[in-house]
């Protein structure tokens, strides 16, 4: 396992980080989810990443039980919130962030978190208001660095000209089918030290190849799931699938699995820091943490291109 700086902090986080939204928030069996965190661990993954509404908490508390027995030093605990708790918890208000970061260090059963994430922009709040809260988080040592999901970039721009503590991370969708990020997001944030942590580098499961066009979805698979199925949207058409497909050579030829093609090709980017992949087993853990020592040569990056075609959003 490699590892890389996440932006200017001084956390140093593995290639690979295993996410917890749909699994381990009831969407995988209690002994499958600790073996997929076993393995992580043993593969060499460190960091961990959750929010406060997977499961409206179950996916916290889980992380916090199985991680009791390790060295609190041994792992980079990442979690976020501004999702609806209840029905009158959500946004990111200074009395929100002050409410569920320690709701959060209850359920996760530590004293601190390494990165405490705005999961998504508050339009209802003035972004003066959230970023003081989120110093006053740093300061008082339940966190050591604060970061955002999905902001764009003159979102990212505002935050960098308020006073007290600033973003290292950004924690966007991108893959080699979800390019949106390149276009403004990568290159402000690649200039002002703030590093890239990826969500659904593998499109929800569709760049493994498991998906056959006209064929239903396996049945142990994501797509066939009834509560982690309903984000796969358009990645299940046959244009993508049949493009997918014919992934499979380039992967012959770099000596990969197609899941390692595409958690490589999200790796090329300098500015990200870590992939994020969601196990419902642990050889699933296994298999995507090699990816960490793959690197594509131009010639394969381009002919991954071709065979995608206009199918990636940008």
């Amino acid at each position: 396992m490699q590892f890389r700086q996440l932006g200017k902090s001084d956390l140093r986080v593995s290639d690979i980080s295993l996410g917890s939204w749909l699994t381990y928030s009831g969407g995988v069996e209690r002994s499958k989810a600790e073996a997929c965190v076993a393995r992580a661990f043993e593969v060499g993954i460190n960091f961990i990443d959750t929010a406060n509404v997977y499961g409206r908490g179950a996916s916290e508390t889980f992380l916090g039980e199985v991680l009791a027995g390790r060295k609190r030093d041994s792992y980079v605990l990442a979690t976020k919130l501004f999702f609806p708790m209840s029905s009158t918890d959500r946004g990111l208000s200074a009395a929100q962030i002050r409410k569920q970061i320690d709701a959060s260090l209850k359920r996760l059963k530590t004293d601190y978190v390494d990165l405490y994430q705005c999961h998504r922009y508050d339009p209802s709040t003035p972004l003066e208001e959230t970023m003081e809260a989120l110093t006053e988080v740093v300061r008082s040592g339940k966190a050591r660095y604060i970061g955002f999901s999905e902001w764009n970039a003159e979102q990212i721009r505002a935050s960098q000209q308020t006073k007290g503590e600033h973003f290292v991370s950004s924690q966007p969708q991108y893959s080699a089918l979800w390019r949106v990020p390149e276009k403004e997001v990568i290159p402000h944030c690649a200039k002002t030290g703030i590093g890239q942590i990826v969500w659904s580098p593998l499109a929800q499961g569709i760049l493994t190849g498991k998906y056959q066009p006209g064929q239903k979805p396996p049945a142990d698979s994501r797509a066939s799931s009834e509560s982690m199925g309903g984000f796969m949207g358009d990645w299940l058409s046959a244009p993508v699938l049949t493009a997918v497909q014919n992934l499979k050579p380039i992967a012959a030829e770099v000596g990969c699995t197609l899941s390692q093609l595409a958690l490589a090709w999200v790796l090329r980017e300098p500015n990200v820091s870590s992939a994020i992949i969601g196990a419902t087993r642990p050889e699933q853990v296994t298999e995507n943490a090699a990816a960490s020592e793959i690197k594509l040569s131009a010639d394969v990056l381009k002919k991954i291109d071709q065979v995608l075609g206009d199918l990636p959003v940008r």
